[in-house]
C-alpha cells in the first residue's frame, strides 16, 4: 500500500455504510477492508429467506442510483438488495478499492499517547485530517492467519452495530444452555445454514424462537412455514418486551409517511436546540403528538389481533417508532398464528432446563430446539478493534455512543463512525452522513469544539430519553429533518431541499431530497 500523495484513508466494513462511505470518499482513493468474501454486510449474512426490507423500495436507495423498479409496490427481498448493492458498487466503480476477505482483528493509535482523547486533537488544531499516519490497522487476508499492518491517516468505522457479535443472555448457574438436552442456536448461526438444513432442524420439532422484532417474526414463520401438515409442531414465541407491528404503510387509508416524515409531522416533536418558543409549541401540542399516536394505535388493534393474543404494548406507538422499534409483519405472520402454528408466551425473565425453557411465572415448555433472535452488540464489536482508552469511551453514562451528527465521538480523534445512528432508512442516514465526512475530509468546514459537540450529541439524548424508554439505540426519526438541516448547513448546502413551500411542509422527505446538484458535486472535486 504505498504513499501516493494523497491522504491515507481506511474504511472498515464492507457493507452499506462502507460502500457508501467508498463512493463519497473516492477521491482520496480509500481501502475498504472487508472480512468476508462478499459486500452487502447484514444483507449478505444476516439475512434469512424470508427477509425483505422493512420500507418501500423509493425510501431505501441511494440517492445517486435508483432501483431499476422502484414503482414495484412490494418489499425487495434480501436477494434483490444484493443485486442493488452489486449494481452500485459497479456503477461507481468500487470494487477496485475493496479488499474482501481481509479481517481487520485490531486497530492501533500511533498518536502521542500523552495528548489522546483531548480537546486539541480535534477541538484546538479541528483538522479531520492527520497529517501523518495516526492510525495502524492489522489485518489478516484470507486463510493465511498472519497479520499484516498498514498506517492510515484517518479511518471510517463502517463494522455496523448488527451481525458478528450475538447478544446472548445470561442466566444463573446451572440455568443456562449447557443444561437443556435440545439445540440452542442463535439467529446469527440459522442465517448460515441452507434451506435443507434450516428445514431439517425445524420440521417435526418443537421449537421456541426468544423475541418479538423483526428477526424473531421471520423465524416463527418460517418455522410454522416447515411445520404444515402431518406432523408438524407449533412454534413458540418467547416475548419478553411487546412492540407495536405494523401490516403496511398506511394507516386507515393515509400513507405512513404523513404522519412522522414531513417537516409539517415532525414541527409535533421535540428536536435539540430548539429554543425556548419552540420548546413551548412543543409542550402546548403535547395532545396532538399523543393523538396522532393514539389514531395509528387504534387503526393497528382494529387491524390485527393484538388483542386477542395479548400482544398490545401497554407503551404508546410512537415510542417505539421514535427508537426506531417498529416492525413490518409478514403477510402470513397471523395467519399462522390462527391455525395454531405460531403461539405466543409472554415472560420478561426466562432459563433453561433440561427439557426446555421456563418462564417467569414456573411454565415449562418443553422444546427440541431454542432459537435465539436476542439481536447482537455492536458496541462489543467495536471494543474487541479499539485499543485503549478509546474502546472505553464508546459508550457514555447514559449508554448512548456520543457521536457528533452521528459520526464524530469528541474525544477519538481522526475517526468516523458510519451506521451507528439510526431513522427509518438507515441506508439515508449512513449516505448523508458520508456526504457530510467527505466535505469535513475536503476542509469545507471545520469541527466545533469537543465541548460544542459534547453539548449537541447531549442534546440530543435527553430529547430522545424524553421521547422514549427505548432510547438507547440512538434513533433519530422523530426529528431527522432537523438533524439533515443542520449537517446541510455545516456542508453550504440549501436546508430546503424542495421545490415549493408545499412540498416542503406536506412531502415526504428520502434519499432523493438530499442528490447533489452539479454545483454541489463540484464542490468535492476541486
Amino acid at each position: 500500500m504505498e504513499k501516493s500523495g494523497k491522504p491515507r484513508v481506511a474504511i472498515i466494513g464492507g457493507g452499506i455504510s462502507g460502500l457508501a462511505a467508498a463512493k463519497e470518499l473516492r477521491w482520496l482513493e480509500p481501502t475498504v477492508f472487508e472480512a468476508t468474501d462478499s459486500i452487502g454486510g447484514v444483507w449478505k449474512h444476516c439475512s434469512f429467506r424470508s427477509t425483505r426490507l422493512q420500507t418501500p423500495r423509493p425510501d431505501y436507495e441511494f440517492s445517486d442510483y435508483q432501483w431499476r423498479d422502484r414503482t414495484d409496490p412490494s418489499f425487495p427481498t434480501h436477494d434483490e438488495i444484493m443485486e442493488y448493492l452489486h449494481g452500485y458498487a459497479t456503477r461507481f466503480d468500487l470494487w477496485r478499492l475493496i479488499r474482501l476477505e481481509s479481517k481487520v482483528v485490531e486497530v492501533r493509535f500511533l498518536g502521542d499517547d500523552g495528548t489522546a482523547g483531548f480537546p486539541q486533537l480535534w477541538g484546538g488544531k479541528r483538522q479531520a485530517m492527520g497529517d501523518r499516519p495516526v492510525w495502524e490497522v492489522g489485518v489478516v487476508a484470507g486463510p493465511s492467519g498472519t497479520v499484516q499492518w498498514y498506517e492510515f491517516e484517518f479511518v471510517v468505522m463502517c463494522i455496523g452495530k448488527y451481525g458478528d457479535v450475538p447478544n446472548m443472555p445470561e442466566f444463573p448457574r446451572g440455568k443456562g444452555p449447557e443444561v437443556f438436552q435440545g439445540k440452542v442456536m442463535h439467529s446469527l448461526d440459522y442465517c448460515k445454514l441452507d434451506e435443507e438444513a434450516a428445514e431439517t432442524l425445524m420440521k417435526g420439532k418443537k421449537v421456541v424462537v426468544v423475541g418479538y422484532k423483526k428477526s424473531a417474526i421471520d423465524l416463527a414463520v418460517e418455522c410454522a412455514a416447515v411445520n404444515r401438515g402431518p406432523g408438524g409442531e407449533p412454534c413458540t414465541m418467547v416475548i419478553r418486551t411487546l412492540h407495536w407491528t405494523v401490516p403496511s404503510y398506511s394507516i386507515w387509508g393515509l400513507p405512513f409517511f404523513l404522519f412522522f416524515s414531513t417537516r409539517f409531522s415532525q414541527f409535533l416533536h421535540e428536536r435539540p436546540n430548539q429554543g425556548v418558543l419552540r420548546s413551548l409549541a412543543c409542550h402546548l401540542l403535547s395532545p396532538v403528538r399523543r393523538g396522532v399516536s393514539k389514531f395509528i394505535e387504534s387503526y393497528l388493534t382494529w387491524k390485527l389481533p393484538l388483542e386477542k393474543y395479548g400482544l398490545k404494548p401497554d407503551h404508546p406507538f410512537v415510542e417505539d417508532y421514535s427508537s426506531c422499534q417498529m416492525a413490518i409483519l409478514p403477510d402470513n405472520f397471523f395467519a399462522e398464528a390462527d391455525q395454531g402454528r405460531i403461539l405466543f408466551k409472554k415472560s420478561s425473565r426466562w432459563c433453561f432446563w433440561e427439557g426446555g425453557v421456563v418462564l417467569d411465572d414456573g411454565t415449562r415448555l418443553e422444546a427440541d430446539v431454542v432459537l435465539l433472535a436476542t439481536g447482537f452488540d455492536g458496541k462489543k464489536k467495536l471494543r474487541t478493534v479499539l485499543p485503549e482508552p478509546y474502546r472505553g469511551l464508546i459508550v457514555d453514562s447514559a449508554g448512548v455512543m456520543p457521536l457528533y451528527r452521528g459520526t464524530i465521538h469528541p474525544l477519538i480523534p481522526h475517526m468516523a463512525f458510519v451506521g451507528y445512528i439510526e431513522s427509518v432508512s438507515n441506508l439515508h442516514t449512513s449516505e448523508l452522513r458520508c456526504k457530510w465526512l467527505g466535505r469535513l475530509l475536503k476542509g469545507r468546514f471545520e469541527l466545533p469544539s469537543v465541548e460544542e459537540m459534547f453539548r449537541q450529541t447531549s442534546q440530543e439524548t435527553e430529547v430522545m430519553k424524553r421521547t422514549t424508554r427505548f432510547y438507547r439505540r440512538h434513533c433519530i426519526s422523530t426529528f431527522s429533518i432537523n438533524h439533515s438541516d443542520e449537517m446541510c448547513e455545516e456542508m453550504g448546502w440549501s436546508s430546503w431541499r424542495k421545490r415549493n413551500w408545499m412540498s416542503e411542509a406536506f412531502g415526504a422527505y428520502n434519499n432523493q431530497d438530499y442528490k447533489e446538484d452539479k454545483s454541489e458535486r463540484a464542490d468535492l472535486l476541486d
